[in-house]
């Protein structure tokens, strides 16, 4: 078990910052009292976006094209790293994939070149946390995945091998890195379960392709929990950040009908999902049961282990 902190990491740096789980990360960020410097393509665009008195912390907006001055000079040595193209949602044709790959190699290295210059305060080290996703893993319906397995060897996964490569390079200049593999992240204001809740509020929800493959879930609280853990306790490696209870498409779907007060009715035919996003309906029909083995042994305590009282905790309040 890690109980140590390694004390109040300063200014984190933050690429990706206006995402879904990059919002919800800044913000608590800001509210414990840390500095934040946001990189991001539109500057100007995030700087309306931010909240006046969002916290006691120090927000700084600033592009790609100056990140290396401004790191330099705001002594940034630990950095989030959370920019990329997004994967699911969207029809993986030839250009997609292109994209998907050459901007999450890009982002990182130019965050890694940030790092092999970082010069940190009595003799420390600076530190890389860097997302990835248990797409890593391949899928399987009867497998059990940890940090422990390997990884698989379909285009998902050629990514996210890729993408933490990208990452350990920082390790060359001294860098503490993590690669935190984030699973299906549940929230109100972003990521799958806005779109997966739409059918049941019509009254048409269902089970999506058989319903027989696994959902590696995490309640965007432990997914931000997991960062800022990652960021404080003197950890590294892979760590999976998903709840210790996932469950099939089947069960996922009957819990949230359960919690939103719908029926259960109509499924969606895998072959449906795959007429409109090709290769990158696997997402969704190819599932991996993934358990996080170190962050429980790193000694993370999760907030909503169980995904009823997970979906729960995020509708509470009466939205249905």
């Amino acid at each position: 078990m890690i109980s140590q902190r390694v004390g109040h990491a300063g200014i984190v740096g933050v690429t990706g910052g206006t995402g879904f789980v990059g919002r919800a990360l800044i913000r608590d960020l800001l509210h414990s009292g840390y500095g934040v410097m946001i990189v991001t393509r539109d500057p100007e665009r995030f700087r309306r976006t931010v909240p006046a008195g969002a916290g006691v912390g120090e927000v700084e907006v600033c592009g790609w094209d100056v990140l290396m001055d401004r790191a330099r000079r705001k002594r940034v040595e630990t950095w989030v790293h959370l920019a990329g193209e997004p994967i699911a949602g969207r029809r993986w044709s030839k250009r997609q994939k292109e994209a998907i790959l050459r901007s999450r190699a890009e982002s990182t290295r130019r965050v890694v070149e940030v790092l092999s210059s970082a010069q940190v305060p009595g003799g420390g080290r600076p530190v890389l946390v860097s997302a990835s996703a248990v797409g890593f893993y391949g899928t399987s319906e009867t497998a059990v995945f940890t940090e422990e397995d390997p990884g698989g060897d379909d285009f998902l996964a050629t990514v996210v091998k890729m993408w933490e490569e990208e990452a350990l390079r920082a390790e060359k200049f001294g860098a503490r890195v993590v690669r935190v593999r984030l699973g299906v992240v549940l929230g109100r204001e972003g990521g799958a379960l806005p779109r997966m809740v739409f059918p049941y509020r019509l009254g048409i929800g269902g089970r999506i392709g058989t319903g027989r493959q696994w959902v590696s879930w995490v309640h965007l609280a432990d997914a931000v929990g997991l960062f800022r853990f990652a960021i404080e306790r003197p950890v590294q490696g892979a760590v999976n950040a998903v709840s210790p209870n996932p469950v099939t498409m089947e069960t996922f779907g009957r819990t949230l009908a359960r919690v939103l007060g719908r029926p259960y009715r109509v499924p969606v035919p895998g072959a449906a999902l795959r007429v409109v996003f090709g290769e990158g309906a696997d997402v969704l029909l190819r599932g991996q049961r993934v358990l996080p083995k170190r962050a429980e042994q790193w000694g993370y305590v999760f907030r909503h282990p169980d995904l009823e009282g997970a979906l729960a905790d995020i509708f509470k309040g009466g939205e249905r």
